[in-house]
């Protein structure tokens, strides 16, 4: 991708201009969710408050030797499964664009997947080469997906770069479109491979505000939120002109909590003025992203399909789709 926005739907190219207004389709009971009905009507939902991309994130389980499994496909090797078959196809049918963002599922062996880290040489292989054979085969199933992405928030194995570089290669072997790496907020400054992807990926969850700063008690004013996030955006820009690549947020949102300013990755909830936090932080961000092109657009975290609503990261409360559709809607 030169420029993402003409080229990220490659190779079924988006109009020059155009933004990533995404929302990540998450799931509440595994992957084959994405498989069901539910998908239709939340996809037409969805594109009703203004998104044009949504994002998928396909699991495998990560081992503390390294090992990657993950549930076969039902039919046979060549065949996508049903729920990265549909939810693909039924983006495109209702006009959306779709980005394929494989994680692996960390929980039981180690704290989140930026942790995820090995002891010897022997489990570091059997991480690369588990790794390797999953996400190049989720990345054959996914060829008619608009976007993919390499890896998602593995901190600390990007040090590991010329096993990275097989990775990246191994899903150019099977996937045409272009590809990013979801880095994480902290740590995507230390990716050594950017020059071999399309566009550059990191999980927005930057502090907006410095804890500590003003009562603690009190509703810090929306210039404020503003004022953090340009200083945010000013950071990509310079970021995005070293590397000559624009940059997308795989992921960006926050939770109803008093600490969605501060520690936007928290996960707790409630607290003084939860809700108009959320608010308030993601009106600042939607606002910036309109503002900085060098950033072409974001998904947010997350929506569930059909009437499950997120306990965490909720995007479907009345206040979240009123922001949303302020800015991503035609009706406004």
């Amino acid at each position: 991708m030169a420029e993402l926005t003409a080229t990220v739907g490659s190779p079924r190219p988006a109009s020059q201009g155009e933004n990533i207004n995404g929302m990540t389709v998450s799931t509440s009971r595994g992957s084959a969710e994405w498989g069901k009905d539910a998908i239709v009507g939340t996809i037409a939902e969805l594109k009703q408050l203004g998104v044009n991309w949504i994002s998928i994130h396909p699991y495998a389980r990560i081992g503390r030797d390294g090992s990657v499994s993950w549930r076969r496909n039902e039919g046979d090797a060549t065949t996508a499964p049903t729920w990265l078959r549909r939810p693909i196809e039924e983006a495109h049918r209702q006009g959306l664009k779709i980005f394929i963002k494989p994680h692996l599922g960390y929980w039981g062996n180690f704290s989140w997947r930026g942790e995820i880290s090995f002891h010897t040489d022997a489990e570091w292989q059997r991480f690369f080469d588990d790794y390797r054979l999953w996400v190049a085969a989720i990345a054959r199933f996914s060829h008619d997906a608009d976007a993919f992405a390499v890896g998602t928030e593995l901190d600390k194995t990007v040090g590991h770069e010329a096993a990275w570089r097989e990775v990246i290669r191994a899903v150019r072997d099977e996937y045409d479109g272009p590809l990013t790496y979801a880095a994480n907020w902290t740590d995507y400054q230390r990716i050594p491979f950017w020059d071999a992807l399309d566009a550059i990926g990191v999980q927005a969850y930057f502090p907006v505000l410095e804890a500590g700063a003003g009562d603690a008690t009190a509703l810090p004013p929306q210039e404020a939120f503003d004022a953090g996030w340009r200083r945010i955006m000013k950071r990509m820009r310079a970021f995005s002109e070293r590397y000559g690549k624009t940059v997308v947020f795989t992921e960006l949102g926050y939770n109803r909590s008093a600490r969605a300013p501060y520690e936007p990755w928290a996960y707790e909830v409630g607290g003084p003025h939860a809700e108009e936090l959320q608010r308030r932080c993601l009106l600042a961000a939607l606002e910036a992203l309109q503002a900085e092109p060098s950033v072409v657009g974001a998904f947010l975290w997350k929506w569930f399909p059909g009437d499950a609503r997120p306990r965490d990261f909720e995007m479907s409360s009345v206040a979240m789709r009123q922001v949303i559709s302020r800015y991503w809607s035609d009706d406004n």
